[in-house]
Order: C-alpha cells, then structure tokens, then sequence
C-alpha cells in the first residue's frame, strides 16, 4: 500500500503589464512549482497530494484528526500566514485553529514533516515566510534567522555530505549545483548531514522530535534555486525517495 504524503505550497500566479507605445494590458499567469517533484514519484511507494498554496488557505486541515491521515506532509515556498490566516479569520475576525500549533502536535505524536526551501520558506524573503519562533520551528533540525535568509549562487553551488546516512543510499557520488538556499542554524537536537560547500551552512538535516520525526533540504525543489540539470540527475529521485522513507519509518 502506498504511504500518503500532503505536498502543501509550491504554486504562486503573477501578473505583467505590457505597454506598447501609447497602450499596455495585464496578464496573469498561474505558476506549479511541483511538476518535477510530482513526476518523480508518480511510480514510487508514495501517493502524493498535492495542494497549492492558493488552496491551502482553506483545504488545510484544521483538526489534528485531519492532518493524521497523511504519513507525511511536506511544506515548500508557502508561508507561516497562509497557514495562520484562514479567510473565516482574515475576512470575517472568526476564531480558527493555529495549524502551526497543529503541526507540531501532529509531529509530536508521530507525524513526519518536511520543509523544503525557497522565497516563502523557513524566514524567506524579507523576512516574510515567518517561520521563526512558531510552533513548526520548534519541531525542525533547524532554527531560522530573524531577517531575510535567502543566498542566492548565481555562480552554483554544490552539497557536501557531511555524513553516512540512510538519505543517501543508491545516491551517485557526483551531485549537480544549485543556485540558492535558505541560510539557517542547526537545532542542538538537530543531525547535519550535508552542508553548501565552503559555507558551512545546512543543506540537508533531520531531527527525532518527540514521537515523530522532521527533515530539511533548505535549497528549492525546482526553479529558480534547483535547475533542470539537478531535477534530470538520477538523483533527483533518489534522494525524496530516501527522505520519505526516513520520515515515515514507524517505530
């Protein structure tokens, strides 16, 4: 049987002006961010749900019930307040649940998450994604900056396994560049396993958090910071394979 996994965020639409001479019109462009990801593991163990970031205002779970039925739920380029603001709570000043609060006890209790960067991850881009000091912080390997966390390697950079670990298994040596990561510090409870090289910084760490566990990979999933000669590698794959499979072991 299939694992299920809950993919939230990784969408954004946006819009252009056009001038031409004395006229312009507008555009709009709705954006996925998930396809590589998605098509990766069509044929894999895991059946994956995929939910925009426009969705997840709503269809977000608001009942730790609601989030139990996913063996994992990963979060990426989707920020802290389209998770706190439901729009009974942002158009209509309702009570809602905290789901960062939810996050957390659904981790506590033996969920899996993972948070995958890019400009609304982790602190994100001015400081916006707002994932520090929040209850999801509390449960990841790593602790995020108070400012605008984005580093941006125009020239490339590349993963450094820091250490031997079941992520890597079946992974080739040679890994491709990236072109940006979120900068963070390791939790003290944290485990590091590969750094950007020459920096230091955490690329890839997991932590065991009470009942359940959490991983992070702190560059993108796809454009812009993750290029199409790293989503072509065979490792592209491999590696959410194996992140998957840590994550959803079951004590």
């Amino acid at each position: 049987m299939q694992k299920k996994i809950l993919l939230v965020g990784e969408s954004w639409t946006s819009t252009s002006v056009h001038v031409k001479g004395f006229d312009q019109f507008a555009t709009a462009t709705w954006h996925n961010g998930a396809t590589d990801f998605m098509a990766a593991l069509a044929d894999s163990d895991y059946a994956i749900t995929y939910m925009p970031a426009h969705a997840a205002a709503t269809d977000f779970p608001l009942t730790l019930d609601g989030l139990k039925q996913w063996d994992a739920i990963i979060l990426s380029d989707i920020g802290a307040n389209t998770l706190l603001l439901h729009p009974d709570t942002w158009l209509k000043s309702q009570r809602t649940a905290n789901r960062l609060t939810l996050i957390h006890d659904y981790v506590a209790a033996g969920g899996a998450l993972m948070m995958i960067g890019g400009y609304f991850s982790f602190q994100g881009i001015n400081g916006g994604a707002r994932y520090r000091n929040t209850a999801v912080e509390k449960v990841l390997p790593v602790r995020c900056l108070a400012w605008d966390d984005r580093i941006e390697t125009p020239e490339g950079s590349y993963p450094n396994v820091t250490e031997s670990h079941a992520l890597f298994s079946g992974m080739p040596d040679e890994w491709p560049w990236l072109l940006g990561y979120n900068e963070v510090e390791m939790h003290p409870e944290g485990k590091l396993l590969a750094t950007v090289a020459g920096t230091g910084h955490p690329l890839l760490a997991v932590r065991e958090y009470q009942q359940g566990r959490s991983l992070v990979w702190t560059s993108d999933m796809s454009a812009h910071w993750l290029p199409q000669e790293f989503a072509q590698w065979p490792g592209y794959r491999q590696l959410w394979i194996n992140c998957l499979d840590w994550l959803t072991v079951r004590h």
